[in-house]
């Protein structure tokens, strides 16, 4: 039987993109990018997003696609405009190629659905995200504030990132990925899921402890302590990232976060006790099914 950081490890490779996903992610966003880029002046598209940080988990959602829209289509779609101006027009292309069924209008971007199937190595869906460059970082429609344009920085966030993981030997995207998938399994008490990122930039300390079950007993409850914090943008350009959870919100995250914590631990117990089966089968209860058995 594995034992607990076996099972771990095990559990960190299974929510890793496969070579499949990688390329089927590659297929589809060149079609979407060849269609914007075929209907706007666009000055340069990439992927970014979890899925450039290596932090998105399975299955495979909402892989963002930034397109950096010319200077020259400033007076249509951003001087002194409403940002539903640019969201409608891209959403006009994408549901001429797409269908209205599988497109869906974000706060700040635009869903492409791609029907479902048995085959998890296929991506589901895409965020085609509008964007302007503006001095070294961009600005994006955010039909949630007051100015109607949000500035990001998506290379800082891969950067903070990268750093992160080299300094916690590692281990830090995949523990981002694994708490992730709890929370995608737990019905998304953390909203939106970049705000595990950006708690785990501040709370996953280095060195990493070797032991994953301790890791994550620490983790949960840090994050049940502080969930109700304000969270900057880690780039310190657009409004914070826990902004799109109320009051009310925020204490029911801090109660699911606090289950969490006594969870690992319960489990922790087991373990001690030699029950490693019942240990094994309460983190799988914690995280998905994704998580090992065997």
């Amino acid at each position: 039987m594995l034992t607990p950081n076996e099972a771990f490890r095990k559990f960190r490779s299974n929510l890793e993109l496969t070579q499949k996903e990688q390329d089927d992610a590659a297929r589809r966003q060149k079609e979407i990018r060849a269609l914007m880029d075929g209907s706007f002046k666009i000055a340069d598209d990439f992927l970014t997003g979890s899925y450039r940080r290596w932090t998105k988990t399975k299955p495979l959602k909402d892989v963002d696609i930034f397109c950096v829209f010319r200077d020259d289509e400033r007076p249509k779609y951003r001087t002194d405009k409403q940002p539903t101006i640019i969201l409608a027009d891209v959403e006009k292309v994408l549901v001429k190629k797409y269908g209205q069924d599988r497109v869906h209008k974000q706060r700040r971007s635009l869903t492409v659905d791609f029907p479902h199937s048995s085959d998890e190595d296929l991506v589901m869906s895409f965020d085609v995200v509008p964007a302007f460059t503006k001095s070294s970082h961009y600005e994006i429609p955010d039909t949630a504030t007051t100015k109607g344009w949000t500035e990001t920085n998506p290379k800082v966030h891969a950067e903070k990132a990268t750093a992160a993981n080299e300094a916690f030997g590692g281990e830090w995207k995949g523990m981002v990925r694994m708490a992730k998938s709890w929370n995608r399994t737990k019905d998304k008490p953390i909203r939106p899921s970049f705000l595990i990122e950006v708690m785990a930039l501040e709370v996953l300390r280095p060195p990493f402890g070797g032991d994953f079950p301790y890791e994550f007993m620490s983790f949960f409850a840090t994050l049940a302590d502080r969930v109700t914090e304000d969270w900057a943008d880690p780039a310190g350009l657009g409004p914070p990232v826990s902004d799109t959870m109320n009051a009310p919100e925020r204490g029911k995250t801090k109660q699911a976060l606090t289950a969490a914590h006594h969870m690992v631990r319960e489990a922790i117990q087991l373990s001690r006790d030699g029950s490693n089966g019942d240990a094994l089968r309460k983190y799988r209860e914690l995280f998905g099914d994704r998580f090992p058995l065997s």
